[in-house]
């Protein structure tokens, strides 16, 4: 099995999980860019806690799921964004303006469209959660 994007393949995997109903998601392959994905989402609190488990075949993760997740996906293209233009493309991805988050990647690291709007920093859209 070839695995394009791995980051979507995560969140694809997670929203399935989130609609069967299941408490426990494994994801592998692990990544830093997966980890800190998921960090993100643990501290907004959409996911539980998750744990790296090391085997031969590369590592994998293993999620305790809340059930708090509605939709979730990344963003393709990775869109440049201007700390300018964060309202327009919260109106594409999110429902409502204070719901939802949009993972942007900064020269900063990972952070929230919140976070970054704050600090005033661009970047690339990565992912969106709500």
């Amino acid at each position: 099995m070839v695995l394009n994007d791995v980051l979507a393949n995560v969140y694809s995997h997670l929203l399935n999980c989130e609609k069967l109903g299941r408490k426990v998601c494994v994801i592998r392959p692990s990544s830093k860019m997966v980890k800190a994905n998921l960090n993100i989402l643990k501290q907004e609190g959409y996911l539980g806690d998750f744990k790296e488990v090391e085997d031969q075949k590369g590592n994998f993760i293993e999620i305790n799921v809340l059930n708090n997740i509605n939709k979730c996906g990344v963003i393709k293209p990775r869109y440049p964004i201007t700390k300018e233009n964060y309202d327009k493309f919260e109106k594409r991805y999110l429902p409502s303006r204070n719901m939802g988050i949009i993972i942007v990647s900064t020269s900063q690291g990972l952070m929230t469209h919140r976070e970054a709007k704050e600090k005033g920093l661009g970047g690339r859209l990565i992912a969106y959660c709500y």
